[in-house]
């Protein structure tokens, strides 16, 4: 059960929609609690500033005659003279304590203020905001004067409920988040928008795939964005190495078939031959017979194995290819051939570059060499050569160059011996698959087999490849 909830599809789009929410949402929180502290720090502020206004009434309104304070003139403020308004003026002395208050505040008990300030130095502004002893909240603003003629401070009192304050932050609140959430909900709609387009091509690239499963397209397009393009090139070449290798599973088994067919027919002529002597009663050689059928079907036993193995060689133009040193490859050939050949007494010319390094499958590199080399000890005169050598024009190439000093090939024959089955010298044996084998391999690895005759007369082999490394690491 574990292992099918890990395995579990689940949707981009849906992952990136959360991640974008809760980013958006940690975002938005954070702008709103900014809003809010700005917000309520501008209106404290607008306060302080309200209040030392106020206080500036109460000291144009208030008179002292012989230590006795008294309004002199009615207050401007209209909440001054009504009573619980929410404004209250006090002035005191910290030794003769309340002197004075506005109408407002004649029902208030002064002692529930008396803790919210402290004395207040001559010319000193004081703002805060605190609770009082009734349990309510006030915004208090005191400033310290000296009256003319004396030597006491007063402090000159004005205090507002914070009910007004918070009405407000409270209004402000509302309609700040409301305004967050439906900014919230919109940019979570056009996220949705934003990435239902970003993601268009993801869809169309599962639409196309699902196409060339269903066999109405053959290779997926080329205009989908860059940083999809590695995806899609790399799937165009996957496609194109299984359609390559069905290719070259129906021509493997159509090879075999062909090469099988000489085989069977020399072991069905042996058989007969042997069973109509038998008939007979007459005397033939039975050894000889036997020996026949048992060289053809090691024989047909080596053309399957051989076949099978084509059959299953992985694409040449792998990304996972090792590297081959093309020197010690060619040595290796040449020492299995001087002995089946040694009666030749073949003389093998090599100038090769021990630095040079084939990007592929060593097999592949054996058994293009092997054919090339073998038809070179096969067909040659009494020397051959091979040279590595490394080209820049039109870009840069790997040659493989063997040459020998046999009869060579004709120019109309120098194309045809590259087919299937082709063969110049009916003569010789061999089946006519060797430079068809090695022309596909080549292929494979995106390059060319050249025949053609050396300055001798004989015959000019020259393998391309593109893909090779030089160097010692």
């Amino acid at each position: 059960m574990s292992s099918e909830v890990a395995s579990a599809p689940y949707s981009l789009q849906t992952r990136l929609l959360v991640a974008m929410s809760i980013l958006l949402t940690i975002f938005l929180g954070l702008t709103g609690v900014v809003l809010d502290r700005a917000f309520r720090s501008s209106v404290e502020a607008g306060v302080a500033e309200q209040l030392r206004a106020q206080i500036y009434v109460l000291l144009s309104a208030v008179e002292e005659d012989n230590g006795q304070f008294y309004f002199l003139q009615d207050l401007r403020e209209p909440r001054f003279t009504q009573l619980n308004s929410g404004l209250y003026g006090l002035v005191s002395n910290s030794e003769l304590g309340e002197v004075l208050r506005t109408p407002s505040a004649l029902e208030i008990d002064y002692m529930n203020f008396v803790t919210m300030w402290q004395d207040v130095s001559r010319g000193d502004f004081y703002f805060s905001r605190a609770a009082a002893n009734d349990g309510n909240e006030y915004f208090v603003a005191a400033y310290g004067v000296v009256w003319e003629g004396g030597a006491a401070t007063y402090d000159f009192v004005v205090i507002e409920s914070t009910s007004t304050y918070l009405a407000e932050l409270s209004n402000f609140r509302t309609s700040l988040w409301s305004w967050l959430g439906g900014v919230a909900v919109l940019l979570l709609v056009l996220q949705v928008i934003l990435m239902r387009w970003g993601l268009s091509p993801l869809r169309r690239l599962a639409v196309d795939l699902k196409l060339i499963e269903s066999g109405n397209s053959a290779q997926l397009e080329e205009n989908y964005p860059k940083e999809l393009q590695a995806v899609t090139q790399n799937l165009n070449l996957l496609i194109q190495s299984e359609r390559k290798q069905m290719t070259r599973y129906r021509e493997t088994l159509g090879d075999l078939a062909h090469s099988l067919k000489t085989p069977l027919a020399v072991v069905a002529g042996a058989m007969q031959n042997l069973s109509a002597r038998f008939v007979k009663n007459t005397q033939i050689d039975a050894e000889e017979q036997i020996n026949t059928v048992t060289e053809q079907l090691e024989r047909m036993n080596q053309i399957v194995s051989y076949q099978l193995q084509r059959a299953v060689r992985s694409n040449g133009s792998s990304s996972l290819a090792r590297r081959v040193n093309v020197a010690e490859s060619v040595e290796k050939i040449l020492r299995a051939l001087e002995k089946v050949y040694a009666s030749k007494e073949m003389t093998v010319s090599k100038h090769l570059d021990s630095e040079l390094y084939f990007l592929g499958d060593e097999r592949d590199l054996m058994e293009v060499l092997g054919n090339i080399l073998d038809n070179a000890f096969k067909y040659g005169g009494s020397a051959l050569s091979i040279t590595t050598q490394v080209s820049t024009s039109p870009v840069s190439q790997l040659n493989i160059i063997v040459d020998d000093n046999g009869p060579g090939i004709s120019d109309e024959h120098q194309e045809f011996v590259l087919q299937r089955g082709a063969r110049v010298d009916t003569l010789a044996k061999g089946q006519g698959i060797g430079l068809a084998v090695v022309a596909d391999i080549m292929n494979s690895y995106g390059g060319q087999i050249n025949v053609s005759s050396n300055d001798s007369g004989g015959a000019r082999v020259e393998l391309v490849l593109r893909n090779f490394h030089r160097g010692s690491n």
